[in-house]
């Protein structure tokens, strides 16, 4: 399937995972036959044609033949940030020269290996004609709750309107770097591209996917994962 404009992608994966409780970071942990990270670029690759693709990483054993695997696509290498918001922004740095303003940028994370083709094809048409882009998400369908300091309940939060956030996120290049820029600056807490993108003024477009588009977090996250992945097929 073809979709109109140039794509290009950044994946961070420089996260060392704590709450994983593993002895490697979770995106260099086994999945199947291959690494969680793997899967993850695998899921971008394989649904769109990319003109490149920046893995942000610091210099983990498993980079370099994660590299020469799929050195064919243009993959290219950037340095980690002491958060995920500078990472991506470094991912975006590592594209200046090479893409353009108007051109898209798919921001993915490492540990979402299991995002289904049609969902990355959903957000291509669907983002695609947007005034600024969008990402996946999912309606939240449970009871929502706010706690306090006590972990008690503070208050029950209407759950209408209210998504999960999901990756990847589609923006254009030049607005998603100024806006992460111009929020980094201002102090502002960026907790994915899309927030950067509401600091600056802009009004992403939230895109309906699957829910097992999971991130792997704890370690009951995995087998989980590969529950979905054999689902699909990819297993």
């Amino acid at each position: 399937m073809s979709f109109a404009g140039s794509y290009w992608a950044v994946v961070p994966a420089a996260g060392v995972g704590r709450r994983m409780g593993a002895a490697l970071p979770k995106q260099f942990l086994e999945l199947g036959k291959q690494t969680v990270l793997e899967h993850s670029i695998e899921s971008l690759l394989h649904a769109i044609r990319l003109k490149g693709l920046v893995l942000v990483s610091d210099g983990h054993p498993a980079l370099a033949s994660i590299q020469e695997r799929f050195s064919e696509h243009r993959l290219l290498r950037a340095p980690g940030g002491d958060k995920r918001c500078h990472s991506v922004l470094n991912g975006l740095r590592a594209l200046r020269g090479k893409a353009r303003p108007e051109d898209w940028v798919l921001v993915h994370d490492a540990a979402r290996p299991c995002v289904r083709p049609q969902d990355l094809h959903r957000l291509l048409e669907s983002a695609g004609t947007h005034a600024v882009g969008g990402l996946l998400g999912f309606p939240v369908h449970d009871t929502m709750k706010r706690a306090d300091d006590k972990h008690e309940v503070a208050a029950t939060v209407e759950r209408d309107r209210l998504w999960h956030a999901y990756t990847p996120q589609m923006f254009r290049y030049g607005l998603l770097h100024d806006a992460l820029v111009q929020a980094l600056d201002d102090g502002y807490e960026v907790t994915d591209e899309a927030s950067a993108m509401e600091h600056a003024g802009h009004r992403p477009l939230l895109v309906a996917g699957h829910a097992d588009n999971i991130k792997i977090t704890h370690p009951a996250d995995l087998p989980l994962a590969e529950f979905f992945l054999k689902q699909q097929g990819r297993l």
